[in-house]
């Protein structure tokens, strides 16, 4: 297991098999946040169940999942290990995928955008903050604080351009990062500054170009 702090634009993690162990662990010192906003880029051919984000903490395996059901067109939130169901974004295979997640613990609000369009704003989770040591990890979903991975949750694909902040992201940001602008950067995980581990068969290869 080696740590890598990277300047990673115009690269990507690949997952090219299903399995139970191969990971991404993404470091943050963070340990409380009143509200996430995560986004990523990801590419699949799945139409199973499917991770795309896992934090897990000592006391909430689902502190902040970003998880893609069977179903067609279903995203899960779930915050402070309660979930809220999105359906009816198109989240098409085999091509690229801009997808940005929403919460805060006042509201207890969730939202997700996929591909610029935003989602309904759905309850997930209130009253407190996401607290304690976080564990980050993409392929694999985490059942427990770093651990508890089933292979037939796991992603087999690409992910590049993750970002997490500590606030909830205006609609023009989210915009900003899907169109591939000028953004302010996660100040929690920053793909500009990544902080990681690879564990198991994951790849960080250049991100493939569509070439006119």
């Amino acid at each position: 297991i080696n740590n890598f702090t990277f300047y990673l634009s115009g690269k990507m993690f690949t997952f090219p098999q299903q399995t139970n162990t191969a990971h991404v662990r993404l470091n943050t010192t963070r340990e409380d946040f009143s509200a996430v906003t995560v986004c990523l880029r990801s590419f699949t051919d799945l139409s199973r169940n499917h991770v795309l984000f896992s934090l897990a903490t000592p006391s909430a395996a689902n502190d902040f999942l970003l998880f893609k059901r069977a179903a067609a067109n279903q995203i899960e939130i779930s915050a402070r290990n309660v979930g809220a169901l999105f359906d009816g974004q198109e989240y098409t295979l085999n091509t690229w995928l801009s997808v940005c997640a929403t919460w805060d613990s006042t509201s207890g609000l969730g939202q997700l955008w996929l591909n610029g369009k935003p989602s309904s704003r759905k309850f997930t989770s209130t009253g407190s903050n996401i607290r304690g040591r976080a564990i980050i990890t993409l392929g694999q979903e985490q059942d427990s604080h770093g651990g508890g991975f089933d292979a037939n949750q796991s992603l087999v694909g690409m992910i590049s351009d993750v970002h997490m902040w500590d606030y909830v992201l205006s609609n023009c940001e989210i915009h900003r990062y899907m169109d591939n602008l000028n953004f302010t950067p996660g100040n929690v995980l920053n793909w500009r500054a990544l902080d990681f581990q690879i564990r198991g068969r994951v790849l960080l290869e250049e991100k493939q170009a569509i070439c006119y």
